[in-house]
This record gives structure tokens, sequence and C-alpha cells, in this order.
């Protein structure tokens, strides 16, 4: 196999598509958006993307059989724009294969003739939250106006460190390549999956390419993470009380 192997699945013709890249990252929320939107609307298999950058192993399928890991594109409609949607369960070990899949994510996304690139992702505040921002980095001034008027936010020295990984790269080497691209990046707490911030990722595409979808999987997961939660803290309660009647019995 080479270094990068591109599987041609399917061909269709896209008019003036956009590309969406959820790969898994902090909360999972790029990923679980890219999920959402292939459960909610009718999608086509284009490509596989295999690589020796990915780590080396198979995925185990319900009946058994296995499948070398690889990131897959999928051809949908979102409302008359049509969409790429780049996923997977994996992203490059290293930082060689970052480069080398970014560009081969690229040429595909020329191949179908996109003229703009969302990455998605999420940004760690290392507390639990409840009111979900979304912040944004874009390779235009005009892109980031009109991301600001669907109140993404723009903070000075956020995310600290810069955008990292395929979702950083799509912005650096697919700016270079002259394609329009944001990052859209939900506020989480980085310690779990996170479906709520992945909900104001998505409400904040909606509103930008003018689609609809039924955000009712993602609110049930979201509720099922509220529990554990839930669980996480009382546990954590129950631990702090043991400590302070430990600390009791001893100054005693």
């Amino acid at each position: 196999m080479d270094e990068v192997d591109i599987e041609v699945v399917a061909d269709p013709t896209l008019e003036s598509p956009v590309l969406i890249e959820g790969l898994p990252g902090v909360g999972h929320v790029g990923k679980l958006v890219a999920e959402h939107l292939l459960e909610e609307k009718e999608s086509e298999l284009v490509r596989r993307v295999y690589s020796e950058y990915l780590p080396p192993q198979v995925s185990v399928e319900d009946d058994g059989t296995t499948e070398l890991v690889c990131v897959e594109l999928y051809a949908l409609t979102l409302d008359g724009q049509d969409v790429l949607v780049l996923t997977g369960d994996y992203q490059a070990q290293d930082n060689a294969g970052h480069y080398r899949l970014t560009n081969a994510f690229l040429d595909i996304a020329a191949e179908f003739g996109v003229e703009r690139i969302f990455a998605l992702g999420g940004v760690p505040t290392g507390e639990l939250i409840e009111e979900y921002a979304v912040l944004g980095a874009a390779t235009t001034a005009e892109f980031v106006a009109e991301l600001e008027d669907v109140d993404v936010e723009f903070r000075e020295d956020e995310p600290a460190g810069g955008i990292v990984g395929t979702s950083g790269l799509l912005l650096g080497l697919g700016g270079r390549r002259g394609i329009e691209s944001a990052c859209l990046m939900g506020e989480t707490s980085g310690y779990l999956v996170d479906p709520k911030s992945a909900q104001s990722v998505l409400e904040v595409l909606q509103d930008v390419l003018g689609f609809e979808v039924d955000f009712g999987s993602l609110e049930d997961r979201a509720e099922e993470m509220e529990e554990v939660v839930g669980k996480i803290e009382e546990m954590e309660a129950q631990q702090s009380a043991v400590a302070t009647d430990d600390d009791l019995r001893y100054i005693g």
C-alpha cells in the first residue's frame, strides 16, 4: 500500500459543494456533528482514504468481519446545498501524516469542486459548562465577518496554541490553495463526549448554510451524558465527604 491510498467508490456530480470535516478530537464534537448529518440525511460514500499514517489496525464489524481503518468522505445534500462530509475514527499519528493526509483530502475536495471548507472541533474549558459558545477562526476577514453575524465568537489568543491536526491544516493548506476555510469550535469541558457542544456547532452550520436538521438523537445523547456527569459529581461529592471525615478523625 502507498503512504496514502485513495479508493474511488462513487463519482457523483456536485454543484458548488462545501466540505465539512468531523474527525475525532476534544469532546468528539466534530465527529458527533458529522455522524449526526449522516444519520439524518441520505448520503453516498464516495471515497475511502487508507494510509500507513493511520493506526495499524482493523475494525471488527457486528457480523465479525474486519475492515482496515480509513477515513471516509460522503456526499449529501442539505436543503439544496451539496456537501462532502469527511469523517472517520482516527487521525494521523504524526506530523508528516497530518500534512500528507490533509493534502490528500484537499485533492479530493478539488476533484469535486469544493469552494468552502468547515472544519469542526471542540475547545476545552477544563470545567463543566452550562452555556455553549462556538469559537471561530477563518482564512479571510470576510469569512470572519459572516460568521460573526451568526454569533460565532472570535476571541483574542483563543484557542491557546492555535488549531492542531486536520482541522488546523485544512485552514492552513486550504488557504494556500485559495479555498475559503473556517474552523468552528464548540466549547466543551474536554472530559467527556459532548453532544450539547456538537449541537451548538451544528446550529451555526444551519445558519451559515441554510438548512434544517432534527436534533432529537443528539438531545437524547445529551441527556445520557448528563446522567453520567451527575453520577460523576455524586461520586466526587461522596469521596470529598469521606476525605473530610478521615481528616476529622485524624485531628481528633
